[in-house]
């Protein structure tokens, strides 16, 4: 084994024990989720409401409510949010331990995220995109009465959404065993509306924005006094430009003066590449964080940095001491 798997495998083992230890020293568990029910839609008729939603609630408030009544039924523990917890922070692990290698726990989790992944976006364009925008407009009333009953009674079929419908066909042809070529074309539909849309979006936005960012002024005047900090970052902004104008300029041979200009003009480009994968790094981390986070928090109660758990625990032993409990 390499020193440094052998490095991870004594900082998994150590983990491994103390989560023994935490299930000896605090017997009440850890890794469990309180609801609270909410009920929806309150009248006259339907003082209990017509239907309840159950919203994710501290345990500080579920001890509460013991507290005050033991026979409430507002807050209570979630079977299927605590097997979430406990399915979320497996997969954490099993993904976490590809830093030990390549193994079946990072593949079942690899391929659940892939999949989860795959399900939910079909799920959401199909009613987010496909029901509303097409079916919505082709059969307003069939969809009025299946799906969407609040859809407007003003609505009448519209026949140009036919286009997509036939397009979209076509795209689903490639599954077919034969005619796979059908769906070259509304592919390359697809593909040049998207081109056509994103270039002026991303001319506007990028090329022609930069250029506009970098005319500035370099001798900067503010309130009636020669400001010094904004025309030196200025006057740096446009040397960094033009010096990486340099570096890509490629009809001058990279001498003498062009050649000094264009080394500058790298120093630019390496300090922009350096404050870009810095920032990529960080935002890795920060995604990282959350996930150690998330298993000391809301998996092994060992820490409690909002003091949902402790301050609950903590009424629980003294306010009996006071015959408050």
């Amino acid at each position: 084994m390499k020193p440094e798997n052998r490095w991870w495998v004594i900082l998994f083992a150590i983990g491994a024990v103390l989560l023994i230890a935490r299930w000896f020293v605090m017997p009440d568990g850890f890794g469990r989720a309180y609801v609270k029910a909410v009920p929806q839609a309150v009248d006259a008729e339907n003082p209990d409401g017509r239907w309840v939603i159950y919203e994710q609630a501290p345990m500080a408030d579920y001890l509460d409510a013991e507290r005050t009544n033991a026979d409430q039924s507002v807050y209570g523990p979630s079977v299927s949010r605590t097997l979430g917890t406990w399915i979320a922070a497996l997969l954490t692990l099993f993904v976490l331990s590809f830093v030990i290698r390549d193994n079946p726990l990072y593949k079942v989790a690899e391929s659940i995220f892939i999949g989860v992944s795959a399900a939910y976006w079909m799920v959401t364009g199909f009613w987010d995109t496909i029901v509303p925008n097409l079916l919505g407009k082709l059969a307003p009333g069939l969809l009025r009465d299946w799906a969407v009953p609040g859809l407007g009674d003003d609505q009448h079929p519209e026949l140009a959404y036919l286009v997509p419908l036939i397009l979209g066909i076509m795209l689903l042809w490639r599954l077919s065993p034969v005619g796979g070529w059908i769906s070259r074309w509304p592919m390359a539909f697809i593909i040049g509306t998207f081109c056509g849309l994103r270039l002026m979006s991303f001319l506007h936005a990028d090329f022609l924005t930069q250029i506009r960012n970098t005319i500035v002024s370099l001798y900067v005047v503010d309130n009636g006094s020669f400001d010094a900090w904004q025309s030196l970052k200025n006057l740096i902004l446009v040397v960094g430009v033009l010096c990486c104008l340099v570096y890509f300029f490629f009809s001058l041979e990279h001498k003498g003066l062009v050649g000094n200009t264009a080394r500058v003009g790298i120093w630019f480009l390496m300090i922009t590449f350096g404050a870009a994968f810095g920032y990529t790094v960080m935002g890795r981390i920060a995604l990282l964080a959350i996930r150690i986070e998330f298993l000391m928090d809301d998996w092994l109660w060992l820490i409690d940095p909002t003091n949902k758990r402790l301050l609950a625990e903590a009424a629980g032993f003294f306010l009996p001491l006071f015959g408050m409990g």
